[in-house]
């Protein structure tokens, strides 16, 4: 299984690849990556953190607006971009 999991990965990569060289070819930009993540309510006050490549749940949280900045959380971590959470915003 987990040599299936990281012939995935592999194609993923080479396919992200192949897709910056295209457009660097072309001289265009990048289409605009889609959202990883989403918050699912659950219940009353849970809610999930679903990645939607894969339909697995990356967390839970108890408020909404806490399972939003852990999905704003998660999104940044895979961009490489650090970001602030809604509540520290001025």
């Amino acid at each position: 299984m987990q040599e299936r999991v990281d012939g995935l990965q592999a194609l993923r990569l080479r396919n992200v690849i192949a897709t910056a060289e295209f457009y660097s070819r072309i001289g265009k930009e990048p289409p605009v990556q889609k959202i990883r993540y989403q918050v699912v309510p659950k219940g009353a006050h849970a809610f999930h953190i679903v990645e939607l490549a894969t339909d697995k749940v990356r967390g839970f949280r108890f408020s909404y607006k806490e399972a939003v900045n852990y999905a704003q959380e998660l999104e940044s971590r895979a961009s490489g971009v650090k970001r602030m959470p809604m509540g520290d915003r001025p």
